[in-house]
């Protein structure tokens, strides 16, 4: 009965033990823990923090579509002619005329036959994986890849190789040490890389892939609406064929102003993966509010490009901003995402939240997300935000985090807290 009380009891778990040592190190050294902070009103340019007005850089709001009122008139639309649920799997409920209108929109965003839509961005890749790949197959993914395409390879139960980023004379050489022993193959990576910012070779890619009779799974989350003149992607910005890579993965949650994901490729792959995707079958359709939304902002994408050379345009400005204030922002492109690498844990927090004192809200990425000594405060731009603001932006954090490197780890936390 005893040994039932603690297996039942979440406090004695090992892994929560470790994580009160470190919210006790970090009330020793009284730090703010930088994450699950209070917002009021919607993310855009700026927010209001926890009472604190600031210019905000922690949003994925790229195309400044979030709370246009053409999108949240769609999203309200959709809700009075299908209320806020469909209630079932859309196999047991049925379809929906706005589910069609946006897959199909997908679709021609990537110039493929057909695309499918999910509930989840993160679910997506987790069961598409899962249900693609089996023991006998294998899955080499870049070291960087997403959680998301790892969770899926678990679940695969498929053979999985990392190579190192972006290296793909490894990935080669990986293939041709392990592709001969298994049935299927697949390549996965991202077309804007979510913590670096950077980008694949995709004709490597697509010459890689062909000689070693594997599939290439491009997983768009941060460059669908990012890359390419008009915002289609990788695909548009490498000048590709797009019909050469078997799956395209995408959220609608960044650039389009929704929630959930989609898969889009070959009419035979979306068939098949309505009727054998678990994540699909057995779970309820994605809320009509955000079919509709999302499809609004794909058809603002395709009237207003500007939009992209926006973007494009801010993201430019900060990475040059960075790298004149000798912030190493390694290996950005300078499009939606622009790391800025601070080191440790310790400087990495406080760093985000003396910005935050001062009307900068970013939000550190820190260990085990990343390396112990390899922390940074992530930026994300968007085509809403203005040069005066990336320039204080990137003015500030220079300033602080050169303040910050002059400081021992005990008087960063006592400065914290004198504000």
């Amino acid at each position: 009965m005893a040994a039932g009380r603690r297996a039942a009891d979440f406090a004695a778990l090992p892994e929560y033990q470790a994580l009160r040592v470190q919210r006790a190190a970090a009330d020793m050294l009284k730090i703010d823990v930088p994450f699950f902070r209070m917002h009021d009103g919607r993310a855009s340019d700026t927010t209001m923090v926890d009472g604190r007005h600031a210019i905000n850089f922690s949003t994925y709001d790229y195309l400044a579509l979030n709370g246009d009122r053409r999108v949240t008139a769609a999203a309200k639309e959709a809700i009075d002619r299908y209320g806020t649920s469909v209630g079932a799997s859309r196999p047991t409920a049925g379809e929906r005329p706005i589910y069609r209108e946006l897959e199909a929109a997908l679709a021609k965003l990537h110039g493929v036959e057909d695309a499918l839509c999910f509930v989840s961005g993160h679910a997506t890749n987790v069961t598409v994986i899962g249900c693609l790949l089996s023991k006998k197959d294998l899955i080499i993914s870049d070291a960087l890849a997403h959680n998301s395409i790892l969770e899926g390879v678990k679940l695969s139960g498929a053979t999985s190789v990392l190579f190192p980023h972006n290296d793909l004379d490894a990935l080669e050489a990986l293939l041709r040490e392990h592709r001969p022993r298994h049935r299927r193959a697949m390549i996965a990576v991202e077309g804007l890389y979510s913590m670096d910012g950077d980008v694949p070779d995709m004709r490597r890619l697509l010459a890689i892939k062909r000689r070693h009779d594997a599939w290439l799974m491009v997983d768009e989350a941060h460059s669908d609406g990012v890359l390419g003149e008009h915002g289609r992607g990788i695909a548009e910005e490498q000048d590709v064929d797009p019909t050469e890579v078997e799956i395209w993965m995408g959220t609608l949650s960044k650039a389009f102003a929704a929630t959930g994901g989609y898969i889009a490729g070959s009419r035979a792959l979306i068939e098949f993966l309505k009727i054998q995707a678990p994540g699909f079958l057995y779970s309820v359709g994605m809320p009509p509010a955000m079919a509709g939304a999302a499809l609004a902002a794909l058809q603002i994408l395709e009237q207003e490009p500007g939009r992209v050379a926006a973007l494009r345009a801010n993201g430019a400005l900060f990475l040059q901003r960075a790298r004149a204030a000798g912030l190493d922002v390694g290996l950005s492109i300078g499009a939606s995402v622009v790391s800025v690498m601070t080191g440790d844990t310790l400087t990495t927090t406080v760093l985000a939240n003396r910005l935050l004192q001062q009307g900068l809200y970013v939000v550190p990425i820190i260990f085990p997300a990343v390396g112990e000594k390899q922390g940074r405060l992530r930026f994300f731009i968007t085509a809403r935000h203005t040069a005066q603001q990336i320039e204080t932006a990137v003015d500030m954090t220079a300033r602080e985090l050169s303040r910050l490197r002059k400081e021992p780890p005990v008087a960063m936390g006592l400065a914290q807290a004198g504000g």
